[in-house]
């Protein structure tokens, strides 16, 4: 990873808070101040690892108004008095999280939006598999929100947040997700060239995460079962929707919006050769087919010693592109031809990338203090329903269809607002300590 474009997670420790703002000049964000707006915006964290943690920095490095960090929420102290710490050394002046504004527990997230009011935020950085009650409960309240990918485990769960989507259009609620490479400047630049026709038809969409491996060991004897899932969140379909979906949704996201459509339908290869993978595949290859036959071709493979690539191609009836060759600097290019050779090159993005962990903040936090339109859910909800689409599609070994996904009562765990430590895990190990992968033409996810 380019450390000259931290992640979120490496924001805090490299930078401080300062790098990002640095990132951020020469950007033209407007900055019209409403009536009142001289009070902070105020901020309550749900989840309280390094995501949520370093979207926290993200916010309190934007321009435009205060804005403070008044709650937080966690299901474990350490989790949360570690980012609360982190947040103070950084942001010392922007951070009041007295003992009182601490909540912990599976009802936490109530406690914590509780704390805010209208034009608040809160920062819903938990695992997928609470994500669509918490932002109930936030509309609900009519509280603005940032939440971060992924977003719903299965069809039901995110069917449960597109209903939500809907109610904060109507009372004009503010909806940031973590789809940050939406705000990339070089990645719009690119994308708005294809639309235009600088590649053709576009016909063929690669994307690819392969890297090192998701580590998930043997549970300890004296370990709650629960407990050692919900820390070993990406080995656990229930959990985090996989990594599949939990990482790869970045990618999947950003292939439909350069083909301005959603995959049709989806059939998928995978499976797992080390048993440290939870309940999941280690390597996944899906094949999407959108409804003019295009296709999308996603990689996505965690082993060791093994060939890595981080990138997002295009190619077209005249030409082809880079839209992504980093995490954080995407430099994508455009080629008049499918061999993306020196020769070939009729474009590419001069720089320098702005950060756009940090950009999605300050388009949210500007349509708060301005009252405008934003609301990034429904597209987030189109995004995780591809992604269910494909890890169903490997998982089952069946041609899974849009219509399938979106329709389908599959559910993980029936009824996730109710859970607590006591509560069963939904999967247990096999004999021999490790939990078993999905078998293909028996597995049931649709």
């Amino acid at each position: 990873m380019n450390s000259k474009n931290p992640s979120r997670r490496q924001f805090l420790r490299l930078s401080g808070g300062l790098a990002a703002t640095t990132a951020l000049a020469g950007l033209a964000v407007p900055h019209v101040h409403a009536a009142g707006s001289e009070a902070p915006i105020k901020l309550a964290l749900v989840g309280c690892g390094g995501r949520g943690t370093g979207a926290v920095g993200n916010a309190l490095s934007t321009t435009g108004g205060p804005v403070k960090l008044v709650a937080m929420a966690d299901l474990f102290e350490h989790r949360l008095k570690g980012s609360l710490k982190g947040l103070t050394d950084g942001f010392a002046d922007k951070v009041d999280v007295p003992q009182d504004r601490q909540f912990l527990g599976f009802d936490a997230y109530k406690k914590a939006i509780d704390c805010l009011g209208p034009g608040d935020v809160v920062l819903l950085t938990t695992h997928a598999a609470f994500r669509p009650l918490m932002f109930e409960y936030a509309v609900e309240k009519g509280v603005n929100v940032f939440m971060e990918k992924s977003f719903a485990t299965d069809p039901p769960a995110t069917r449960r947040l597109m209903k939500s989507a809907k109610i904060a259009d109507e009372k004009g609620l503010k909806v940031s997700v973590g789809f940050m490479w939406r705000h990339s400047k070089g990645r719009q630049e690119v994308i708005k060239r294809i639309h235009d026709g600088a590649i053709g038809d576009l016909h063929t969409l690669r994307i690819y995460r392969v890297h090192g491996p998701v580590h998930c060991p043997k549970r300890p004897a004296d370990q709650n079962e629960l407990v050692f899932q919900l820390q070993h969140p990406n080995s656990f379909s229930w959990v985090s929707s996989g990594f599949y979906i939990d990482w790869h949704c970045h990618n999947i996201d950003v292939a439909c919006w350069t083909k301005d459509a959603w995959p049709v339908s989806a059939q998928g290869f995978g499976g797992r050769c080390y048993e440290e993978a939870g309940n999941q595949f280690d390597h996944y290859t899906v094949e999407y087919t959108f409804a003019d036959e295009a296709k999308l071709f996603a990689f996505s493979r965690h082993m060791k010693n093994c060939w890595g690539t981080y990138t997002d191609l295009a190619h077209g009836s005249k030409g082809s592109a880079v839209i992504m060759t980093d995490l954080a600097a995407p430099k994508p290019k455009i080629y008049n031809s499918q061999n993306m050779a020196a020769e070939n090159l009729v474009w590419e993005d001069p720089g320098p990338e702005p950060n756009p962990y940090v950009v999605e903040w300050q388009v949210l936090l500007d349509a708060i203090r301005q009252d405008k339109p934003h609301n990034e859910a429904h597209r987030a909800a189109q995004a995780n329903f591809a992604g269910i689409m494909g890890r169903a599609a490997t998982h089952t070994g069946q041609m899974i269809t849009w219509d399938q996904v979106v329709n389908s009562d599959f559910q993980w765990v029936a009824d996730i607002d109710h859970i607590t430590f006591e509560t069963e895990a939904p999967i247990h190990e096999g004999p021999d300590g490790y939990y078993p992968p999905p078998k293909p033409g028996l597995t049931v996810e649709i």
